[in-house]
């Protein structure tokens, strides 16, 4: 796994040449943002489900809605018109539910790269310390 490369602030970066304690430092690094970024993508679930639910109430016959504009006032709408504000809402969430879900992929992925290519040096680290225990110093 000599030629496994990750980005790292824009530059590849080879990372069987990192020593262990580093990688383990990306690996925590990683294992953070990968929580974080799922629980986003949880997050904009729960608000996408929140807008589907007010376009039902909306065609279950609600008169007048009242929505927050995000500027702090309240805006009353007719039913077609929230129906629509709604679905836009759920639309806008699901495109950004699909970048963050390809976001969340990648990571994933790097993450794997990463605990392989750790999991490897501490075998390797394993064997050299075992056979030098041994007795196979090297001379010879």
């Amino acid at each position: 796994m000599a030629s496994t490369e990750t980005q790292s602030q824009g530059q590849p970066v080879n990372l069987s040449s990192l020593p262990i304690p580093q990688l383990t430092s990306i690996k925590n690094q990683l294992t953070q943002e990968l929580q974080h970024l799922t629980d986003s993508f949880t997050q904009l679930r729960a608000a996408q489900t929140k807008f589907r639910d007010c376009i039902t109430s909306m065609r279950n016959g609600v008169e007048k809605e009242e929505k927050r504009e995000g500027t702090g006032f309240y805006v009353e709408k007719t039913p077609p018109a929230a129906q629509q504000f709604y679905a836009s809402k759920v639309d806008e969430l699901g495109k950004n539910l699909k970048d963050l879900e390809k976001i969340v992929q990648g990571k994933q992925g790097n993450l794997n790269v990463v605990e392989d290519v750790l999991r490897q040096k501490m075998i390797n680290e394993s064997m050299t310390s075992s056979h030098n225990a041994k007795g196979g110093g090297g001379n010879g």
